[in-house]
């Protein structure tokens, strides 16, 4: 899944469905992540694509349901809030065929990521593909409102590269907006604390550490989820700029350990507000932890764990069909 270069700015406002008034989101530069270098040959980062002569700054991803001959075809744009629903989607060529091979990555052949529009609700699935290549998943998202979804993906063909399309959703049913959650250096899941410290900073890389604890005790016996101990995705507020970055280091390559320390390195060239979700596995579960971040300012150390809904954002088993 490439991180080199890999999120959006993402501008558009998503207008009343069922009578419901979703918000308008803002553009802002696009927030760039740096590859960890077990990855750097298949994702190149934005210093190594330009000493190729590439483009450190792609074409947004993610805020866009067309790019690079590829269009996201989502059958179903509404749902109703509360129940469950079958989430349809095909990812089609220039010739408008449905495209039916692709690289893996993190052992999925795509991954989806659906949000709220207020970055309170976050899912993170795998939807299984039919021989006709439609994608599938169940979902069900908690409140009406606006939602955006990203699929994630490479196409198995000659010269692709990793893409993030996305699509608007809308959830029907009586709508009430919510405000960010606060920012705090420590959110609670299932009896698990997950503590973030390090600072997210507008224009320079900075390491972001999640370190997870139970019971007061580290967490030190992590088990791989998708080729890595913790997958994290930061939206910006505002807009829902994407970007999907891995850890430092992976499972078996004899130097990263599994827990209870997870790094990330990241930059963001705005300023702004940012929904962090960290996703990780232990006993046979993964689960998702989700922060509030401010640029330019360090995490407060001092601030007291958040307790999400757990319909919120819910962990999931191995069904492949998780949050």
């Amino acid at each position: 899944m490439k991180t080199g270069l890999r999120i959006t700015a993402f501008a558009a406002a998503l207008a009343g469905a069922f009578g419901t008034a979703y918000g308008v989101g803002q553009a802002f530069d696009p927030v760039v992540a740096e590859r960890p270098r077990t990855h750097e040959d298949r994702h190149p980062s934005g210093a190594a694509e330009s000493e190729r002569g590439g483009s450190a700054a792609h074409a947004p991803g993610g805020l866009q349901i067309s790019e690079g001959g590829y269009t996201l075809d989502l059958d179903t744009p509404t749902v109703t809030a509360g129940e469950s629903a079958e989430l349809r989607f095909t990812v089609r060529d220039a010739d408008g065929r449905a495209v039916g091979e692709y690289r893996r990555e993190h052992d999925k052949e795509l991954h989806l990521i659906v949000a709220s529009r207020d970055l309170v609700t976050y899912r993170h699935l795998h939807p299984e593909r039919t021989p006709d290549g439609t994608w599938s998943t169940p979902v069900d998202l908690p409140r009406a409102g606006g939602y955006r979804v990203f699929a994630d993906f490479t196409p198995d063909r000659p010269g692709a590269e990793n893409l993030t399309l996305g699509a608007d959703l809308a959830a029907s049913g009586p709508y009430s907006p919510r405000e960010l959650p606060r920012s705090s250096a420590t959110a609670r899941v299932d009896g698990y604390d997950v503590k973030l410290t390090g600072t997210l900073t507008p224009g320079r890389a900075s390491e972001l550490r999640l370190t997870v604890s139970r019971d007061g005790e580290p967490v030190t016996d992590l088990q791989p989820y998708l080729g890595a101990y913790g997958h994290l995705v930061a939206l910006r507020a505002g807009d829902l700029a994407y970007l999907h970055v891995h850890p430092e280091g992976e499972p078996g390559d004899g130097t990263t350990r599994p827990g209870p320390h997870v790094s990330f390195t990241a930059t963001a060239p705005s300023s702004g507000s940012y929904r962090l979700f960290l996703d990780f596995k232990h006993d046979g579960v993964v689960r998702t932890a989700a922060f509030t971040v401010e640029t330019g300012q360090a995490v407060a150390e001092e601030a007291g764990p958040t307790s999400p809904d757990p319909a919120e954002s819910p962990g999931h088993s191995d069904d492949g069909h998780g949050h």
